[in-house]
This record gives structure tokens, C-alpha cells and sequence, in this order.
């Protein structure tokens, strides 16, 4: 059995494999799992061996049956809270019970796991040393479109959960209040049609115009903020990669210039190829450089 408490159990987002051990240990031992629906957590404790009972916990009742659970958790019992899928907490009312086991004096414990959106920004390609987790925009474009605004300046990688049906008008969105920013479009993370679609908003936004909603469960990764977008002049693109090349590869510099000004990547690389080759022409670099 495992000590009193409540044990925070990061479960999988799509492969049933991505599951620790020490979380599996947890979930045999604990007295009452707390989950958002019993019938998608019942398959991955049926998948392991598990029958441990379950209770649900998610927005509609939470109200309700979280004085039950901080209950049993005084009287000694152990609780393991779950979601879906993922680290509980991210985007699901938890916090609400952990803030009441710790009023109580409950020991928190987490155990960490799969998580969505970590999971969509390593494979991102785009900056992760700073990140803002941003969860779900507004469902009305008016109400979306301020929080943008509102995110527009933050100085790292977005992380965003959408729904599948409103992509295409999110990045839409997107791409008018954030500019020609570079970004992934992660789906079905960890299952068998996993698919991550890379490019500027304004391609991506074109793209699933054309083809319709996708299937499966989405996160979207948007670039950071390059030079001049708090309203400041951006520098000019021929300069910016005339300072890269100096000291950075073709490639290299490319990649390091659309990063900082957001442009696509495409278009950096046309221009870094055509700047080269004016260099050359006028003789100003030597052509074994």
C-alpha cells in the first residue's frame, strides 16, 4: 500500500507504454484512483493489470466530490489523481485539489510523465530554453483575437491546445496578430497517424483551410517574437544575414535569421542563396569561401 496522500500520476497520451514504472507501482498500491473519465482510465489499468477502484473527478463535479476525496485523504487513505491523458493539472481542474490537500496538510506527491505539450515542443524544431503553455484560446474569434494580442509580445515559444475543428480559423488568427512566425502543428502525439506539419502560420493556416479538420488531439508551437515585434522597426533581412554569414554556414545562418525575425524559412534561404551569389558576382567574396 502505498503511504497516505495524494500522488499526482502523469499517465500516456497515446502509447499505452508511456508509462513509468514507479506510476504503475502507484496506481496497484494506492486506495482510490480520481480520474476525468473512468472508462478511458479503466483501459489503461486493464492494459496493466490494475483494479485499483476508480472515482470520477473532472470540471462538472469537481465542486462536489472534492470535499469527499480531501475527506478520505484526512482520514488516511492514499488518492492518485489522474487525467485523460498527460500530467494532471495541465488543463484539468487538479489544482483545485491540490490546493485543498495542501490547506489540509495532505502530502502532494508528484509523479512525473508524458505531457502533451512538452511532448509537442521538443519535436517542434522552434526555441524551448523559454516557453509560455498558453492552453486553450477562446472559442469566439473576437475573444481569440485579444488573447492573442496579449500573447503577441511574450519573449518565448507558445504552447497551444486547439481543437481540431477550430485550427484552421486559429491559425488564421495566428497569423494576423502574431506575423509571418514559424510553427508546428503537432497531432495524435505518441499513436500510430502521429504527424507534426512545420511552416509559417499563414502556410499552415492555407493548409488545413484546404484539407479540413484533422483527426486526433492538437498542439500548436509558435516561434517567439523576433526583433521589432513589440512595435519596433524589424531589421532588415538582407542585414541580418549578411551578420550571420559572417560568422555562421549557408544553412546555419538560415536557420539562425528565421528564427529572429519569424520570416519562413523558404523565403531566408531564397534570399540568403541570391545574396551569395551578388557577393560573388561583384567580387567581394572569394569563390572557395
Amino acid at each position: 500500500m502505498a503511504g497516505p496522500g495524494l500522488y499526482l500520476v502523469a499517465t500516456p497520451i497515446g502509447n499505452l507504454k508511456d508509462i513509468t514504472l514507479r506510476a504503475l507501482e502507484v496506481l496497484h498500491r494506492v486506495d482510490l484512483i480520481a480520474c476525468e473519465d473512468t472508462r478511458v482510465t479503466g483501459k489503461l489499468l486493464k492494459a496493466h493489470g490494475i483494479k485499483t477502484p476508480m472515482t470520477p473527478y473532472h470540471e462538472h463535479n469537481a465542486a462536489r466530490v472534492r470535499p469527499r476525496l480531501i475527506a478520505a485523504l484526512k482520514g488516511g487513505q492514499a488518492v492518485a489523481l489522474v487525467s485523460d491523458a498527460g500530467t494532471p493539472l495541465i488543463s484539468d481542474p487538479g489544482y483545485k485539489l491540490v490546493q485543498a490537500a495542501i490547506a489540509e496538510g495532505v502530502g502532494v506527491t508528484p509523479l512525473p510523465g508524458a505531457c502533451a505539450a512538452l511532448t509537442a515542443l521538443t519535436a517542434s524544431g522552434l526555441p524551448s530554453d523559454r516557453f509560455f503553455f498558453a492552453g486553450f484560446l477562446p472559442n469566439k474569434k473576437t475573444a481569440r483575437i485579444k488573447a492573442l494580442k496579449e500573447l503577441a509580445p511574450v519573449p518565448g515559444s507558445l504552447v497551444i491546445y486547439e481543437s481540431a475543428r477550430r485550427l484552421a480559423a486559429s491559425l488564421t488568427d495566428m497569423a494576423e496578430v502574431l506575423g509571418p512566425r514559424h510553427a508546428a502543428v503537432a497531432r495524435e502525439l505518441t499513436k500510430l497517424h502521429e504527424e507534426l506539419r512545420r511552416g509559417a502560420l499563414a502556410e499552415l493556416a492555407a493548409h488545413y483551410q484546404e484539407a479540413g479538420a484533422p483527426k486526433g488531439e492538437v498542439v500548436i508551437v509558435v516561434a517567439p517574437p523576433g526583433p521589432g515585434a513589440d512595435g519596433a522597426e524589424a531589421p532588415d533581412l538582407d542585414a541580418a544575414l549578411r551578420a550571420a554569414l559572417e560568422d555562421h554556414s549557408l544553412r546555419d545562418a538560415v536557420a539562425l535569421v528565421a528564427q529572429e525575425t519569424g520570416r519562413p524559412r523558404k523565403e531566408v534561404y531564397a534570399r540568403a542563396l541570391e545574396l551569395s551569389a551578388l557577393e560573388l558576382y561583384s567580387g567581394k567574396k572569394d569563390p572557395g569561401e
